[in-house]
Order: structure tokens, then sequence, then C-alpha cells
């Protein structure tokens, strides 16, 4: 991995928790990537998170499109979203890195953090926008801002396009495996760890395909039903920490500890929350056949390989969650309008070009896909330098 361009630590003086900002490259000055808040966050973690949006970046150039890809970075603050002083924290932090969101990092959302937290905290802070340092690189920066507002106020059955994005991309993932493979939709079974914005949507999409949701992780443990979840149910009685009201159970439904799902009887597995849910010591209870990576780094390297002996295979993170961010850019520039049937379309096609382009590569190269989506970005980041500058 090379060495990032800007890595700081930063020590909040009421408190003494730390935050993170690494910008790991710079494309026409700009960086990209989410902020999260979660105990124990370190910055190795907010590193690697940072080269992974390197990576998703450029895997979505595409030289026809508005959508002009960014360089990589993200922010990590170490506190738990829940504890009482974190929402002052993330003012404090955000105040702190003022300069580099007024002119380099564009962030939103990402774990423990939503969008309207993180909107009204940059206020607060006295930033126009958390997103304010792409705007000089647009065409019409009023036209782009109330476009992606406009996006933004649009739901589908009640929840937000924004939340719905990234699970749509992470689906079509799963969907476009499934056909490779020649698996019917109809009979597979799903396992998804976490019920934030990214698991739930992801939920949802898989089973309106036609899949059966058979295991869900929350904080509070694992629900399973062979039969099949209903998922619409679940996802109606969450949290805002995505937490599920264990009264709206039905009498098929079971309770099971926390780590359950590792060892559901799935074909597929979508790890959804964490990073680092799977490691060498754990993966041996995993029997599906495909691990999608629908959270940022949540399969260790060490796991991976032990994985992959065994037959099973891992869609990576760097192709699989990235239509989050896609999305905000394919509006913001203006690739599509804030209509989210044309938001959908949209993110399938390019999640599934991407998804057979990867899948494609690592078997003519008998490589990893996670091994193929490196190979594609070391293809397209010289590209991308080419056409915009080096900032290194």
């Amino acid at each position: 991995m090379t060495t990032p361009l800007l890595s700081l630590t930063w020590t909040d003086h009421v408190t003494g928790r730390q935050g993170f900002l690494v910008v790991d490259r710079l494309v026409r000055g700009v960086s990209s990537g989410g902020l999260r808040m979660r105990e124990g966050c370190t910055l190795d973690e907010v590193t690697g998170l940072a080269r992974g949006m390197t990576m998703k970046e450029a895997l979505h150039y595409d030289p026809e499109g508005r959508y002009i890809p960014l360089g990589g970075a993200k922010g990590g603050i170490d506190c738990d979203p829940r504890d009482p002083a974190a929402y002052a924290v993330l003012v404090r932090f955000l105040r702190a890195m003022r300069p580099y969101v007024e002119s380099l990092w564009t962030t939103g959302e990402d774990l423990g953090l939503t969008q309207d937290l993180v909107d009204r905290a940059a206020a607060e802070a006295g930033l126009v926008s958390s997103i304010q340092a792409v705007y000089p690189l647009l065409d019409d920066e009023t036209a782009a801002r109330r476009r992606l507002a406009e996006a933004f106020a649009v739901e589908v059955d009640g929840i937000g396009l924004d939340e719905l994005a990234g699970g749509c991309g992470v689906a079509e993932s799963v969907l476009t495996a499934l056909d490779r493979a020649g698996v019917p939709y109809a009979g597979t079974r799903v396992a998804v760890q976490g019920l934030g914005t990214m698991g739930a949507a992801t939920a949802r999409f898989l089973a309106r395909a036609g899949l059966d949701i058979v295991a869900v992780a929350d904080i509070k443990g694992t629900i399973a039903n062979p039969a099949g979840l209903d998922v619409e149910a679940l996802l109606a009685a969450r949290d805002a920490y995505g937490t599920v009201d264990r009264a709206v159970l039905r009498p098929g439904d079971r309770e099971l500890p926390g780590d359950a799902w590792l060892s559901a009887d799935v074909e597929v597995l979508v790890p959804a929350a964490v990073s680092y849910a799977i490691d060498a010591s754990n993966q041996g209870r995993i029997t599906a056949r495909w691990i999608v990576e629908a959270a940022n780094m949540p399969v260790l390297p060490a796991a991976e390989a032990l994985l992959a002996a065994r037959g099973v295979t891992v869609l990576p993170d760097v192709v699989v969650n990235s239509g989050t961010n896609a999305w905000w850019w394919w509006t913001l520039f203006g690739d599509i309008g804030a209509d989210a049937q044309e938001a959908f379309a949209h993110t399938r096609r390019a999640m599934r070009a991407l998804v057979e382009l990867m899948l494609a590569r690592a078997e003519a190269d008998g490589t990893s896909p996670r091994a193929a989506a490196h190979a594609i970005v070391a293809d397209r980041l010289p590209v991308i330098a080419e056409r915009f500058g080096w900032y290194r």
C-alpha cells in the first residue's frame, strides 16, 4: 500500500477522544470518503478505508460520464455514537477539520452516523456543506445542489433514496454472481449481519428479487427462520441504530446468539456492519458459497485466504458497496436526476458491468475477485492521472 498524501490525528480537548483524517489521493485537488464513528476506531483502520475509497472512485471511472472520479479519503472518530457526548465530539471534530472539508475532503455518513446527523453537525461547525470542496468542479453549482437536495427528498416505501442506493448496488452484485454461476434466485438463502442503512436496503432488494433472507443480526443477536424472515416487518421495527424490536417476531422466528449469522445455512453471507468481522479464528464456521462485503473491510486477509482454499468466494467491498458513493456523484454531476427508478436502473447497470468485469478478470487471471479489482484499479489510476494530473 502506498503512503497516504495526508494523515492526521486529532485529540478532543474536552473528552480526550481521538479522531482521524486520511487523504489517500487527490484528483483535481479533491477527495471523497465518509466519516465513521465507533468505539475503537483507529488510524490504521481509517488509512485502509481511505485507500479503499481511492479504489472505489477509480473503479467507477467512465470517460464518457459527467461524474469524474475524485481521490480517496476517510474520516473516523473513536467514540460510541450512543454516548451522550458523541454529538458534541462530532461537531468539534468537524470544526477542527473545517479547512480540509472546505478545500479538499468531501464527506458524508458512514458507520455509526446518519447523513442528517452529519449535515446538522457540519452546519453547527460553520460549514456550508460536508461536500462543499467539490462545488468548484461543477458546471452549474446551483442546479447541481438543487438536484442532490431533491434526490435526498425522494422516498421509496417510506425510506429515503439515499438510504437505498448502496443496498441496490450490493444486491445487484449478489444477483450478478448468481447469474454467472447459473444459480436461480428462488431458493437461494441469505444471511445479513447488520440492519443499518446498507444491510437493510440489501435485505430488502434481495427479498424482492426472490431470495430467502433466513437470518439477520443486530446488536442484540441473530434472528433466524429457515423458512424465511418477514424482511419488511423487521425493517419497520428498527430503531435509529438498526436494532429490531423483538415484539414483531413471528412464531417461527428464533433468537440466536450474536455470532450465529456466521454459521447460518445459506448460500450468500452479507456482512454489512463492522470491519474485521470475519477472521482466521471464525471463518471455519462459514458454509456459504459467497461472502458479499456490504461493510468496509469485514473479512481479514488471512481469513480470505483460508476461505478461498475452501472454495468460498469473497466479493470485495471496493466493488460491492461502492454504489452509495457513486450515486452521490452521479446525481450531483448530472448523470442521473432526482428520480428513484432512474437511480436504481443506473446503479444496476453500472454495478452489474463492474462485477461482471471483475469476475471475468479473476477467471482469466486465475486470481480472486479482490485481486482482479485491484488489477482494474491499477490499470485505471494512471489513465486518470494522465488526464487530470498526479497529486503525489
